[in-house]
Protein backbone atom coordinates (compact mmCIF):
# COMPACT_ATOMS: atom_id res chain seq x y z
CA UNK A 1 0.00 0.00 0.00
CA UNK A 2 3.03 2.64 0.86
CA UNK A 3 4.09 1.60 -2.67
CA UNK A 4 0.94 2.64 -4.36
CA UNK A 5 0.60 5.96 -1.87
CA UNK A 6 4.14 6.91 -3.28
CA UNK A 7 3.49 5.94 -6.57
CA UNK A 8 -0.10 8.14 -6.25
CA UNK A 9 2.37 11.33 -4.77
CA UNK A 10 4.99 10.99 -7.48
CA UNK A 11 2.38 10.62 -10.35
CA UNK A 12 0.83 13.98 -8.65
CA UNK A 13 4.15 16.28 -8.30
CA UNK A 14 4.87 15.29 -12.08
CA UNK A 15 1.21 16.73 -12.91
CA UNK A 16 2.19 19.74 -10.88
CA UNK A 17 5.07 20.41 -12.87
CA UNK A 18 3.25 19.87 -16.23
CA UNK A 19 0.25 22.14 -15.56
CA UNK A 20 1.47 24.86 -13.22
CA UNK A 21 3.45 27.73 -14.62
CA UNK A 22 6.78 28.49 -12.77
CA UNK A 23 4.56 30.43 -9.65
CA UNK A 24 3.17 27.35 -9.32
CA UNK A 25 -0.46 29.05 -10.37
CA UNK A 26 -2.31 26.17 -12.94
CA UNK A 27 -2.32 27.87 -16.42
CA UNK A 28 -4.91 30.14 -18.03
CA UNK A 29 -8.51 28.34 -18.31
CA UNK A 30 -10.85 29.80 -15.95
CA UNK A 31 -12.51 27.43 -13.13
CA UNK A 32 -8.85 25.44 -13.29
CA UNK A 33 -10.43 23.16 -15.92
CA UNK A 34 -7.04 22.82 -17.49
CA UNK A 35 -5.72 21.21 -14.38
CA UNK A 36 -8.90 19.23 -13.16
CA UNK A 37 -8.66 17.62 -16.88
CA UNK A 38 -5.11 16.68 -15.96
CA UNK A 39 -5.94 15.04 -12.95
CA UNK A 40 -9.05 13.21 -14.38
CA UNK A 41 -6.65 11.98 -17.28
CA UNK A 42 -4.19 10.71 -15.10
CA UNK A 43 -6.58 8.58 -13.39
CA UNK A 44 -8.17 7.23 -16.43
CA UNK A 45 -4.89 5.80 -17.65
CA UNK A 46 -3.29 4.86 -14.47
CA UNK A 47 -6.44 3.80 -12.12
CA UNK A 48 -3.87 5.34 -9.62
CA UNK A 49 -4.83 8.74 -7.52
CA UNK A 50 -8.31 7.61 -6.91
CA UNK A 51 -11.18 4.92 -6.80
CA UNK A 52 -12.55 2.76 -9.46
CA UNK A 53 -15.44 1.65 -9.11
CA UNK A 54 -17.57 -0.76 -11.27
CA UNK A 55 -21.22 -1.14 -11.48
CA UNK A 56 -22.84 -4.93 -10.93
CA UNK A 57 -23.37 -5.19 -15.11
CA UNK A 58 -19.63 -4.08 -15.12
CA UNK A 59 -18.19 -7.32 -12.55
CA UNK A 60 -20.74 -9.66 -14.35
CA UNK A 61 -19.26 -9.43 -17.50
CA UNK A 62 -16.96 -12.11 -18.91
CA UNK A 63 -12.97 -11.69 -17.54
CA UNK A 64 -12.14 -10.70 -21.11
CA UNK A 65 -15.03 -8.27 -21.70
CA UNK A 66 -13.87 -6.34 -18.49
CA UNK A 67 -10.20 -6.46 -19.56
CA UNK A 68 -10.67 -5.21 -22.76
CA UNK A 69 -13.35 -2.21 -20.80
CA UNK A 70 -10.37 -1.36 -18.69
CA UNK A 71 -7.86 -0.81 -21.35
CA UNK A 72 -10.53 1.06 -23.50
CA UNK A 73 -11.49 3.59 -20.30
CA UNK A 74 -7.40 4.12 -20.03
CA UNK A 75 -7.09 4.56 -23.67
CA UNK A 76 -9.73 6.62 -24.68
CA UNK A 77 -9.11 10.47 -26.02
CA UNK A 78 -12.45 10.97 -28.34
CA UNK A 79 -12.65 14.35 -26.43
CA UNK A 80 -14.84 17.01 -27.89
CA UNK A 81 -17.62 19.42 -27.10
CA UNK A 82 -20.46 17.06 -27.12
CA UNK A 83 -19.13 14.79 -24.69
CA UNK A 84 -16.83 17.30 -22.72
CA UNK A 85 -17.88 20.71 -22.75
CA UNK A 86 -16.60 21.99 -19.65
CA UNK A 87 -13.29 20.84 -21.27
CA UNK A 88 -13.04 18.46 -17.80
CA UNK A 89 -12.20 15.33 -19.64
CA UNK A 90 -14.82 13.71 -17.07
CA UNK A 91 -17.18 11.30 -19.12
CA UNK A 92 -17.04 9.14 -22.13
CA UNK A 93 -18.53 6.46 -24.12
CA UNK A 94 -16.67 3.35 -25.32
CA UNK A 95 -18.08 0.01 -27.24
CA UNK A 96 -16.46 -3.64 -26.38
CA UNK A 97 -18.16 -6.27 -28.56
CA UNK A 98 -21.46 -5.70 -28.22
CA UNK A 99 -21.91 -3.92 -24.90
CA UNK A 100 -21.85 -0.18 -24.85
CA UNK A 101 -20.41 1.20 -21.25
CA UNK A 102 -20.06 4.48 -19.98
CA UNK A 103 -17.31 6.03 -17.93
CA UNK A 104 -17.39 8.96 -15.23
CA UNK A 105 -14.99 10.69 -12.67
CA UNK A 106 -16.54 12.50 -9.92
CA UNK A 107 -14.03 15.31 -7.57
CA UNK A 108 -15.54 14.48 -3.67
CA UNK A 109 -14.17 16.16 -0.58
CA UNK A 110 -11.56 13.69 0.97
CA UNK A 111 -14.00 12.15 3.36
CA UNK A 112 -16.27 11.39 0.01
CA UNK A 113 -19.42 13.13 2.19
CA UNK A 114 -20.13 15.46 -0.59
CA UNK A 115 -18.43 17.59 -4.00
CA UNK A 116 -14.85 18.73 -3.56
CA UNK A 117 -14.30 22.24 -2.46
CA UNK A 118 -11.76 22.42 -5.37
CA UNK A 119 -11.59 20.03 -8.06
CA UNK A 120 -8.33 21.24 -9.16
CA UNK A 121 -6.50 20.69 -5.74
CA UNK A 122 -5.40 17.07 -5.07
CA UNK A 123 -5.26 17.80 -1.13
CA UNK A 124 -8.85 18.18 -1.13
CA UNK A 125 -10.01 15.97 -3.33
CA UNK A 126 -10.95 12.20 -4.16
CA UNK A 127 -11.37 11.67 -7.49
CA UNK A 128 -13.61 8.60 -8.19
CA UNK A 129 -14.15 6.43 -11.69
CA UNK A 130 -16.99 4.27 -12.48
CA UNK A 131 -17.33 2.27 -15.12
CA UNK A 132 -21.15 1.14 -16.09
CA UNK A 133 -22.75 -0.31 -18.83
CA UNK A 134 -25.07 1.88 -21.16
CA UNK A 135 -28.13 0.32 -19.74
CA UNK A 136 -27.24 0.80 -15.99
CA UNK A 137 -26.91 4.98 -16.81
Amino acid sequence: MADRTARSEQNTNELDRRTHSRDGEPPAGGDGAVRIAALNDALRRSFVGGHVIETPGVRVLPKAERIALLLAVRRFDNFDGDNDPHGEHDFGAVAVGAQRCFWKIDAYDRDLRGHSPDPANPAVTTRVLTLMLAEEY
